[in-house]
């Protein structure tokens, strides 16, 4: 059974509580919501065959900042607000209580000693988060299954520490070394240390009897010039010769007779020997010369895969991967860690899944997968990305849980987020939405849309959950005059005024110039219209930003870019 009792909302807007049986056809599973709350609530216990996880953790942000005590003398702007890590709350302390009190000892032990050594700041409370994570990870991996913690060497070696007591130390396979990035030089910035070009992903198993599948990576040239320098004239197939003279001789048991007119104890029986060289498999480099085994390259299914990989490389501003996602990592390092540690119809689970790269090469290898994230960016960015890259038709294979559906689930956003809603209902009009929630003057995104190849309109937009008044409309009207955008849309979670309605038809008319087409200068839009699919009316919308990635199931591959 995957999970019983969940409360969602699935695609078809529906709420309640759900109970899936243990013969339910599976359907992959995508998460908006805290995955701590996830997990616990919806992973059944050894139901999942490979974790990757990428938390969030910025190793450009100051080391020493994270260390500093968070104490009353101390300015607040020493600590600077940052969206990619967890700080010292009130929270994160029950949190720490919550694993003392019922996680295995070993398990709050290491915590405990973690906190004396660190102190009470952000580093502890990231160490927190992970460990209450790790332990429900670890619960819901089979036996068999395997967990890869992508992190960098602020806290690699905290995080080892925490996996050791949840794993054990025996549990331990590998870690894994990825050369992210080419040499660089950042001394201008005024950096003393080695040019910092790797990440680090910890690998840890269930159990001894781990999903394990052997790859093997192309021999480098240096290797093939050297070992493989023989070609055979007959066919040009590179070869090498082999030693075939048997180790330790008569002692361990190998055959002695004459091959070539020269005799040795041999690796092979005299029968085996005969078939190899009617197959012309054994060779004298000249007369009179120690025969040897001739090894065709193309029959060497290359080296195994090490620990330290350098083939991948980062995604950079031209790859067509790019989705503008910050800490994006390539589909070829997910392709690899999911080909290795799991097989077809296996459940692949990625607790931060950020931009889905763990999700897509999922899908791509045909293994079923479970995805979390706690932004509505992120679960709409991957929504988009599965859809733009398999075809529409990959909706019917997955649900999607946690987004809005209904304006029940709206509303319960909101009072959970705002910062979220205000972000989901932009990106619900294909536009782009505000990266922070500091400084926005109201105006919570932007809609671009083309007035030429080369040059482009703006459309803001404003996003109210709460009460809303006609001076919120007009509001926007002045943001919309004095910085010179082509309109504005006004979204609100209640129903519009007709005070409100009335300032929004004062704000003038807005002239298409590719067409002449005329709209309303500022528009106003509820929520429920948005569920109910119906749109602003607006000029054709350039779907922006997020979405740059080459479609692979469809018969016609395009360019498209999708609004996230």
């Amino acid at each position: 059974m995957w999970t019983t009792g969940r409360s969602v909302v699935g695609r078809s807007g529906l709420t309640g509580t759900m109970h899936v049986m243990a013969d339910a056809p599976w359907v992959n599973k995508l998460y908006y919501g805290d995955n701590l709350d996830v997990l616990r609530k919806h992973v059944a216990t050894a139901s999942v065959d490979l974790i990757y996880l990428d938390p969030p953790f910025n190793s450009n942000r100051s080391y020493n900042v994270l260390f500093k005590e968070r104490s009353g003398e101390e300015s607040p702007a020493q600590i600077e607000a940052f969206g990619d890590t967890w700080t010292w709350s009130q929270e994160t302390e029950e949190l720490y209580q919550g694993v003392q009190t019922s996680a295995p000892h070993r398990v709050a032990d290491a915590l405990e000693a973690m906190r004396k050594l660190l102190g009470d700041n952000d580093v502890l409370a990231y160490l927190v988060m992970m460990t209450a994570r790790l332990v429900e990870l670890h619960r819901v991996l089979k036996p068999t299954g395997s967990l890869y913690l992508h992190c960098d060497s602020t806290a690699s070696h905290y995080l080892k520490l925490i996996l050791d007591a949840i794993f054990s130390p025996e549990r331990f396979v590998n870690e894994i070394l990825w050369k992210r990035s080419s040499a660089h030089s950042d001394a201008k910035q005024g950096s003393r240390h080695y040019g910092r070009v790797s990440d680090t992903l910890l690998f840890y198993s269930k159990s001894d009897d781990r999903t394990w599948n052997n790859l093997y990576q192309l021999y480098d040239q240096e290797y093939l010039d050297r070992d493989y320098r023989r070609v055979e004239p007959e066919t040009g197939r590179r070869y090498r010769i082999d030693n075939i003279q048997g180790p330790g001789g008569a002692a361990k048991g190998n055959p002695y007779y004459e091959v070539m007119g020269v005799s040795r104890h041999w690796r092979y029986s005299r029968e085996t020997m005969d078939r190899l060289i009617a197959e012309g498999r054994i060779v004298r480099t000249s007369p009179g010369a120690v025969p040897q085994y001739k090894r065709y390259l193309d029959e060497m299914p290359g080296v195994l895969v090490q620990n330290v990989w350098t083939d991948i490389p980062v995604i950079n501003n031209r790859s067509k991967e790019r989705l503008g996602y910050p800490t994006q990592k390539p589909l070829a390092l997910l392709d690899r860690i999911i080909k290795v540690s799991s097989n077809e119809d296996d459940v692949v689970l990625d607790p931060f899944a950020g931009c889905g790269t763990a999700i897509d090469a999922a899908q791509k290898l045909n293994r079923r997968w479970v995805g979390i994230d706690i932004t509505t960016l992120a679960v709409n960015l991957i929504d988009a990305r599965l859809r733009h890259t398999y075809g529409e038709r990959i909706q019917e294979s997955y649900e999607l849980l946690g987004i809005p559906r209904d304006l029940g689930g709206a509303q319960a956003l909101f009072t959970r987020s705002p910062f979220e809603f205000e972000r989901w209902c932009v990106m619900r009009v294909d536009g782009q939405p505000n990266e922070k929630q500091v400084g926005d003057r109201g105006i919570d995104g932007v809609i671009r849309f083309p007035l030429d190849q080369k040059t482009s309109d703006r459309i803001l937009v404003s996003v109210k959950g709460g009460g809303t008044n006609p001076g919120h409309v007009r509001d926007l009207i002045g943001t919309v005059q004095s910085g010179k955008a082509a309109m504005g849309l006004f979204i609100s979670l209640r129903s519009p005024t007709k005070a409100m309605i009335e300032a929004a038809n004062q704000s003038g008319i807005y002239m298409y110039p590719v067409n002449g087409q005329k709209f309303p200068k500022v528009q106003i839009i509820t929520v429920e219209d948005l569920l109910n699919d119906k749109r602003p009316n607006l000029p054709t919308v350039t779907l922006s930003p997020y979405f740059r990635a080459e479609r692979r199931y469809d018969d016609k591959p395009d360019q498209l870019e999708l609004g996230y």
